[in-house]
């Protein structure tokens, strides 16, 4: 028997294996390689971004073939994620363009969105450059309108006064469109379609509402009538956490820092009326999806010098000895990184949640103007607050004695001084975002009034408002007009005083009927004391929240 040696068995080993084909050989061969380069750094590195490269792209083309969102206008694809001006950053997306503040977080809102490329809803950009020139509406309004601040009783026979109208071209209303459906629709339907309607006789009065009080613009005034009308039909308001007067203003509004609001069983509440920064996808979760939006600004003129004495102890006027003098070198004493600043710049533009140190171009002014017409049914007018009265009381369908009010929270006007023609363009070119939102929503104003009423009609309903007040002044007022503080008899009716400002405050006439009284006295209330008495009959029976911190400036009450 022969018998293979050792030697044989490598050969019958190679005869065993299966022969490679000569890709099977090059792939090994690659294998191989790829192995030495990913034994060095480099290599590891061009492997790692290769890798994230691909990945990159991969995600771009699931992106491309997902299905389309319903966002059919540029402003719904600029919602972004943003952060709070000068604070912790907020961790959900704001509903605001971004371009409203390329240099810094932007802070808007917005209820239905509106499509940019429709041509009732978008005026033209150089229009806007209008606005850079209009002269205020204060200069060329007729020189009989009335400031509303300091009380003076009109006439029964007194001949209706000249209503403003700007030399801007007549425009339409903008219209809202509902995202869902890309549907425009004009503001009548869009009031029919919430119950609104421009004859009290067909509609019932509402009262589920949003009041945005924007800071020194007759708002107290105007919150003692929703203060009067929720206490007269038992509505419940959506208090701060602890009673406060504010919603942890400055920081934008969470329903959070509403008294009683639970996430796990969200309570609505009617009426939404303190100090805020408004964040409506906030706002909502708090009141009725069918609730009337509002709010009411002034012009940036006044309202700068009045923030000037009522904020003088902020950061940014502490220092400068006067507006002239702020204003000669503002960034001398204004720093936007400050918890306050906000009071010193741009102070309409900030409540209405945007950034007041953004940039202004036609593009960004254009975008902030429509967050705000698709957030809001209203803007009033405080140099015309009679006739915004009107406008209110037709779209809430109320009747008169709801709508009529003393002026609160107004100074003396000794600390009222008229400012030279070259301060007035200081605060213009200072506060130009809030001269652009007054700008445009003045001429929507007196438009609304021409569209919805006529001037006559107004004319009519503002004599009749007038001389109801006047007859309420008789009635219920000693000396018919506001008194200084230290005159004031009833110490539960004086207003909190702050700043330079004197805060002028109502003496009752004495022997009134205890229900004359009642009313008389709900009236002239300041709007602490008013808010305080309402939240202890809302929670009387409930105890007080834990309140987060919450920065509170001297002098925050209107």
């Amino acid at each position: 028997m022969h018998r293979r040696g050792t030697a044989d068995a490598p050969t019958v080993a190679s005869h065993l294996q299966p022969q490679l084909e000569p890709a099977q050989v090059a792939i090994a061969s690659n294998g191989r390689k790829l192995k030495a380069i990913y034994r060095c750094q480099p290599g590891r590195l061009w492997v790692f971004f290769s890798l994230l490269i691909f990945l990159l792209f991969t995600l771009q083309v699931v992106e491309k073939l997902q299905p389309p969102r319903n966002c059919h206008c540029k402003l719904e694809h600029a919602l972004q994620q943003t952060a709070d001006h000068g604070q912790k950053q907020l961790g959900y997306a704001l509903q605001t363009p971004h371009q409203l503040w390329e240099d810094d977080p932007p802070h808007g809102q917005r209820k239905a969105m509106l499509d940019p490329t429709s041509t009732e809803s978008v005026q033209d950009v150089f229009q806007m450059h209008l606005y850079f020139s209009q002269e205020t509406p204060l200069e060329s309004s007729p020189s009989s309108q009335k400031e509303h601040w300091t009380w003076q009783p009109v006439e029964s026979n007194r001949k209706a006064e000249g209503f403003y109208k700007t030399d801007l071209e007549i425009g339409l209303f903008p219209s809202q469109t509902e995202v869902s459906k890309v549907k425009q629709v004009t503001r009548e339907e869009d009031q029919k379609d919430r119950g609104v309607s421009s004859r009290a006789e067909t509609c019932k009065p509402k009262t589920d509402i949003v009041f945005l009080k924007v800071h020194k613009s007759a708002s107290s005034t105007v919150m003692n009538i929703l203060f009067r009308f929720g206490e007269t039909h038992n509505l419940t308001f959506a208090f701060p956490i602890g009673g406060g007067n504010q919603l942890f203003y400055p920081r934008h509004f969470l329903a959070s820092f509403v008294q009683g609001f639970s996430p796990r069983s969200p309570q609505r509440f009617n009426i939404l009326c303190h100090h805020m920064r408004f964040l409506q996808p906030e706002v909502q979760k708090v009141v009725s999806s069918s609730a009337i939006y509002f709010s009411i600004l002034r012009n940036p003129v006044q309202l700068m010098e009045s923030s000037f004495m009522y904020y003088k102890g902020t950061s940014a006027f502490s220092r400068a000895r006067s507006l002239e003098e702020f204003l000669s070198q503002p960034y001398s004493y204004y720093n936007p990184s400050k918890g306050d600043s906000h009071y010193a710049r741009n102070l309409m533009t900030f409540d209405f949640g945007f950034n007041p140190d953004g940039e202004v171009s036609a593009e960004r002014v254009q975008l902030m103007l429509k967050a705000i017409e698709a957030s809001f049914d209203l803007l009033l007018i405080s140099e015309y607050f009679d006739e915004s009265m009107v406008l209110l009381k037709e779209m809430l369908c109320w009747d008169l004695d709801s709508i009529v009010s003393f002026p609160l929270n107004s100074r003396d006007s000794s600390t009222k001084s008229p400012l030279p023609d070259t301060i007035v363009e200081k605060i213009k070119n200072w506060n130009r975002l809030d001269w652009e939102i007054y700008t445009h929503f003045n001429r929507t104003f007196w438009e609304r009034i021409d569209q919805d009423f006529g001037r006559e009609r107004m004319q009519r309903e503002v004599k009749v408002l007038q001389e109801r007040q006047t007859e309420l002044a008789r009635t219920c007022l000693q000396g018919m007009g506001s008194v200084a503080p230290k005159d004031i008899k009833d110490s539960s009716l004086r207003p909190l005083q702050h700043g330079s400002a004197k805060i002028l405050g109502y003496n009752l006439k004495q022997g009134l009927d205890k229900e004359t009284e009642h009313m008389c006295r709900r009236l002239v209330t300041p709007e602490l004391q008013y808010s305080s008495t309402l939240y202890k009959k809302q929670f009387s029976q409930k105890h007080p929240q834990t309140a987060p911190s919450q920065h509170r400036p001297e002098g925050t009450q209107n």
